[in-house]
């Protein structure tokens, strides 16, 4: 699990410190045994948690606005002729220098390149950003997906990262993904909402829930999670289990949704 290993490690090496302190020396083999018996203890059950979690997401249905064909949101000519100045510019892409960054950023901008298809916008330039961070990332997992779609990030995709170690990165992912996507929301809530029901708007509680105890647990091990959980959290007013409630709750938590997404996707 590459960091959440390093920093389950130093986690339990920690805790065995202090659970010894007032102890007699014990036999260096036995000590080295049972540090390595602690460590994949945490380790099992930090990596069961996650997993369980990422099932849950891949059950959710994709968020209705993004939907295409017949399921998906439409927009009548008139409404085409108003571009939406709120999505993130490709050029953005190269601000993002860590690994983690990156990854948010490829999420998110798969996010705006479907935003601005559904508005006939050029995609030229999201279309070679979100190919050049693809490089960038160099992950193995995305090899069986189409890069514009990698904001789905359902149970397929966290089998993949998962076997090529690189779940911490799926819920970077997630991050970016839903951030944005409640951020696109928020700017536009009277036409986007009108493809949702009270079960989807209840779904994006649900999502945020499940990202939230997600990340929490991250963060104690990956410091590239500190920003995330705090950004995640300001998403918590948001807990609508109608259409209604999704609504207003958007309206009133608006400034903290655009400081969630400055916070990650910068």
């Amino acid at each position: 699990m590459k960091k959440l290993s390093i920093f389950a490690v130093a986690f339990t090496a920690l805790a065995f410190t202090a659970c010894v302190g007032n102890k007699s020396a014990q036999p260096v083999e036995q000590t080295d045994s049972l540090k390595s018996f602690e460590q994949e203890q945490v380790e099992a059950k930090i990596k069961m948690e996650l997993d369980s979690l990422a099932a849950e997401v891949g059950k959710l249905k994709q968020m209705p606005f993004l939907k295409t064909g017949e399921e998906g949101i439409k927009l009548t000519e008139q409404e085409k002729q108003v571009k939406p100045t709120y999505l993130v510019a490709p050029s953005v892409a190269e601000n993002a220098t860590s690994l983690a960054e990156k990854y948010r950023m490829l999420s998110a901008l798969s996010v705006d390149k479907n935003i601005a298809t559904l508005y006939d916008m050029p995609t030229a330039d999201y279309e070679a950003s979100i190919a050049k961070l693809v490089a960038d990332i160099n992950d193995p997992s995305f090899k069986d997906f189409e890069a514009p779609t990698l904001y789905e990030t359902g149970q397929k995709l966290y089998d993949a990262m998962n076997e090529n170690g690189r779940i911490n990165y799926f819920w970077q992912m997630v991050s970016g993904a839903l951030v944005e996507e409640i951020y696109v929301m928020s700017e536009n809530s009277d036409k986007f909402l009108t493809a949702f029901n009270d079960e989807s708007a209840a779904n994006v509680t649900y999502r945020i829930v499940l990202l939230s105890d997600a990340v929490k647990r991250l963060a104690d091990y990956d410091a590239d999670f500190e920003p995330v959980a705090k950004a995640v959290e300001a998403l918590a007013p948001l807990n609508a289990i109608s259409v209604d409630q999704l609504k207003q709750q958007l309206a009133e938590a608006k400034d903290k949704i655009a400081e969630a997404r400055n916070a990650l996707i910068k």
